[in-house]
């Protein structure tokens, strides 16, 4: 496929910005009552599986620096659904893990994003989901 050729309007990747600000306002709507940025509705969606993370390696789970990051995590801090400590062995790695009530927001994100999710795609065949995933590992690999 030939980019310069693309119209705005059949971009990929304008598409995909387009999806994901949608999406974006979508999960707002929908999880309002938590009153949480995007970023940490992010944030804590990675930390869902109630795995404690590094500071970098969230980071990179939610496509962001560490030290972007920072501010994210101090207001889920604030909030009390993180805790921050070190990480047993490596006392230079800060350990994120979820509170109780980190934990019961993750879970209603998971839910929401799983609804939203599945209403999407509901009438798509399989192929075009698989392709969609094509699309987007390619993205992914052209920015490693």
């Amino acid at each position: 496929m030939k980019s310069e050729s693309v119209p705005p309007e059949r971009s990929v990747l304008l598409t995909l910005q387009r999806a994901t600000h949608a999406t974006l306002q979508l999960l707002a709507a929908e999880l309002v009552d938590l009153d949480l940025t995007a970023s940490e509705i992010n944030a804590l969606a990675n930390l869902a599986d109630g795995r404690g993370r590094t500071v970098s390696q969230l980071g990179a789970a939610v496509g962001t620096r560490p030290t972007t990051l920072t501010s994210v995590l101090d207001r889920l801090e604030r909030r009390g659904h993180i805790t921050r400590g070190v990480r047993a062995g490596d006392r230079r790695s800060v350990l994120v893990e979820l509170t109780d009530s980190g934990r019961a927001a993750a879970a209603l994100i998971g839910r929401t994003l799983a609804d939203v999710e599945s209403r999407a795609l509901a009438g798509l065949p399989a192929e075009a989901v698989a392709g969609y995933y094509a699309v987007l590992d390619a993205l992914i690999e052209e920015g490693a």
